[in-house]
């Protein structure tokens, strides 16, 4: 049975790009070409092994990367100054530091939104008095399909080496991996990314679960959250 999966958090090819060079520390305006063009096409494969939906903008993105790329690889035309050289990443910087600006922009936006909402005219101030205790949820970033893919990543590349391999069959499902997951809550209401796969032996079982995970949150079911950029992930159960 094939299992499609398309969440709310998914994010498009330039969310993708700005988490790289997040993730790499590089800088906006010195793009490493070939680097990052690598690091993106094993973030298309993982993708396509979850069976998850990727746009055509990925693959047109995928496209203009391997075109920058070979045109990098190129020599300097002759007679052409270094001042009058253009780089062949400018336009792809200028498009991602205007799609930085407005996404920026609009985070700024919800921030504002989200602190309007704290606040309450004088006449209905009372009601509202009792001050709660400040849950550390608060301080807890959303997480973004990159950060989940970049979590499995990392546990499939923990994985052992295996240099001789007997195949057998190895019977997991969705199903038994959500059961799996949703009993992890029995005693908690939150439990690590690297807590839910640490006895898993088999990368088959880890992607598995890992499509169960994604599911749950999907139907609203769990949440994640990390305490900041690439830090291990938190889910949480939705009560």
């Amino acid at each position: 049975m094939s299992y499609k999966i398309k969440l709310e958090i998914f994010e498009g090819p330039f969310d993708l790009l700005l988490f790289l060079i997040r993730k790499n520390e590089v800088d906006i305006y010195d793009i490493p070409i070939h680097e990052i063009t690598e690091q993106f096409l094993e973030y298309i494969e993982l993708m396509k092994i979850l069976d998850l939906e990727i746009a055509g903008e990925f693959i047109e993105m995928v496209a203009l990367l391997m075109n920058i790329k070979a045109r990098m690889l190129l020599p300097k035309p002759v007679g052409i100054s270094d001042e009058d050289y253009e780089d062949p990443r400018t336009e792809l910087v200028e498009r991602l530091i205007e799609y930085k600006r407005f996404k920026d922009a609009a985070a700024e936006i919800s921030v504002f939104e989200s602190n309007r909402r704290k606040l309450f005219s004088r006449k209905s101030f009372e009601k509202y008095f009792v001050k709660n205790e400040i849950s550390t949820e608060e301080y807890l970033n959303d997480v973004s399909l990159f950060d989940l893919l970049l979590a499995l990543k990392k546990a499939l590349d923990n994985m052992p080496k295996i240099t001789e391999h007997q195949v057998t069959r190895i019977d997991v499902t969705i199903e038994q991996q959500t059961d799996y997951i949703l009993n992890k809550f029995t005693a908690t209401s939150a439990i690590l990314f690297s807590e839910l796969i640490k006895q898993m032996k088999e990368k088959i079982v880890i992607i598995v679960t890992f499509m169960a995970l994604l599911d749950l949150i999907n139907k609203k079911q769990l949440t994640v959250k990390q305490s900041e950029n690439f830090d291990d992930i938190r889910i949480n159960l939705i009560k």
